[in-house]
């Protein structure tokens, strides 16, 4: 629909980088670790048998993807605004992210279906090397942990890459489990049942990942954001008598957007009203990227409102 945009604003913008932007350094080192240590991984995996170890080899190559995703998606999301892509490509960080989940999804299928048949037919596995590969697997994932701990709770982005790095610590500390078991028991059944616990392990929070990410590229509302109690804020404001066309969304991880139009009462009072309804969206909801149409009856009505 038109709208007339007398006593409209737009506050707030994109400058100023991305929150996933803001730890790009960290995100190469982690990259780097988890890259280097994936080929040791890989064929310390195959030459001791351990399924266990491949699941965890796997992950770090979903890992080591994943964070060059991010990488990517960061550097393209620094790229200037067009007037075809008026918000630039931040939002390129949410589809990695939603890609990063479903990569990890898959993968895990593939473990499960190995577990299941390392279960019926257990192969032969050599418990040391198993072993040793896993305690130094353990203290790069650790590494890179603490190198995207910040960082996951900024970014969407990042968060995706710490999940994935996370899950592989938890791997490197089953398939140490495993390896001890087999070294002193014998029990080779142990490697596929923690290389199957490993995968499951990390479905829910992936899958919570991957709802995230679904939900930002559907434009629904911020978790943080109670709709209902943001347009009663609007309300108390001294001469708004409606609110109408109101949408909150996330543009991408650290940067909320809001736009509505308000219908007062009288338009003499139209700048003190629009500067009060930013003002109270910074101050109780944090948002500062906001774009609102002020309006009075007559307006709304010649607008043809539909109730949306």
């Amino acid at each position: 629909m038109g709208h007339s945009h007398a006593g409209h604003t737009h506050a707030g913008h994109t400058q100023g980088g991305t929150a996933g932007g803001r730890h790009k350094g960290k995100l190469k080192g982690a990259l780097a670790l988890t890259a280097g240590f994936m080929v040791v991984e890989a064929v310390g995996g195959l030459l001791s048998g351990s399924l266990a170890l491949i699941a965890d080899a796997a992950h770090m190559m979903t890992d080591a993807g994943g964070l060059a995703l991010a990488l990517i998606a960061i550097r393209f999301a620094e790229r200037a605004a067009t007037p075809q892509k008026t918000y630039g490509y931040v939002r390129l960080e949410i589809l990695s992210a939603l890609l990063n989940a479903v990569v990890l999804l898959l993968v895990t299928i593939f473990i499960l279906y190995e577990a299941v048949d390392r279960f019926i037919n257990p192969p032969p596995i050599l418990a040391g090397p198993m072993l040793a590969v896993a305690v130094v697997g353990l203290a790069v994932n650790l590494g890179s942990m603490k190198l995207l701990a910040a960082g996951s709770s900024e970014s969407l982005n990042v968060k995706g890459a710490y999940f994935e790095v996370m899950s592989d610590m938890l791997g490197s500390l089953g398939v140490i489990i495993a390896a001890l078991i087999v070294m002193f028991t014998g029990w080779r059944l142990a490697d596929p049942i923690i290389g199957a616990g490993i995968g499951l392990f990390i479905v829910p929070r992936t899958w919570s990942l991957m709802k995230q990410a679904i939900h930002i590229l559907m434009e629904g509302t911020p978790p943080e954001i109670d709709l209902v109690l943001l347009e009663g804020a609007i309300k108390e404001i001294p001469g708004v008598v409606a609110v109408h066309d109101l949408h909150v969304w996330t543009i991408t991880s650290g940067l909320d957007a809001m736009s509505c139009h308000v219908v007062i009462a009288d338009m003499a009072r139209a700048r003190e009203t629009l500067l009060q309804v930013n003002e109270a969206m910074k101050a109780k909801f944090n948002l500062t990227h906001t774009t609102i149409q002020i309006e009075d009856q007559a307006l709304r009505d010649a607008e043809g409102h539909r109730g949306l």
